[in-house]
């Protein structure tokens, strides 16, 4: 699954539904009927080059901005995929908002889903287990909010781990990498502006 594909997956499920525009002859008002165009400031509503969308890498990250309407979507993404099969195994999409750090989990089918999901920086103390907000095609989700704190120490740290229970085995680990986390955290900050 690319990553478009995976942010427009996360995007429904967060925000329930997708704005879809109609074609431009269906909604274009006759020329005379034609309102001003709403004026845009430059950093509101572009990104560098005047491109509608970019993709960089930081690290392990994969940052990404499109210009949607006036409005810009900015986040961060990680895939993890299995070698042999090249099938998704887990994925995780993030937002800076504010001094926090917003996303979603998309974990595998397969997951005890009443035992949540424990999230653990590097060998800090484990949190409590988050519940699963709804399982879709490409399977479950799980909403995160790090608050300052949490998000200074994903800043610092070097792999966020994910204790799951599997169903019908003991729980196991999934990692993800935090190696390049604080500057695609501050790309997006920028882009987003």
């Amino acid at each position: 699954m690319s990553f478009r594909s995976f942010f427009a997956i996360v995007l429904l499920a967060l925000y329930g539904t997708l704005a879809w525009t109609p074609s431009a002859s269906a909604q274009a008002p006759r020329p005379a009927e034609q309102p001003a165009a709403p004026a845009r400031t430059p950093a509101a509503s572009s990104l560098p080059g005047a491109a509608t969308s970019l993709q960089e890498t930081h690290g392990d990250w994969v940052v990404s901005c499109a210009l949607q309407g006036a409005s810009k979507r900015c986040g961060l993404t990680q895939e993890h995929t299995n070698q042999q099969t090249r099938q998704r195994v887990f994925a995780v999409e993030l937002t800076p908002v504010g001094d926090k750090v917003e996303g979603v989990l998309l974990l595998p089918f397969g997951l005890v889903l009443d035992q949540g999901v424990a999230l653990q920086v590097d060998d800090q103390a484990e949190g409590q287990p988050l519940r699963f907000r709804t399982c879709l095609m490409a399977g479950c989700l799980v909403q995160v909010t790090f608050d300052a704190r949490q998000a200074a120490a994903l800043r610092g740290g070097t792999a966020l781990k994910m204790r799951v229970t599997p169903e019908g085995g003991p729980s196991t680990v999934l990692a993800i990498s935090l190696k390049g986390l604080g500057a695609a955290l501050d790309r997006t900050i920028a882009l987003a502006r």
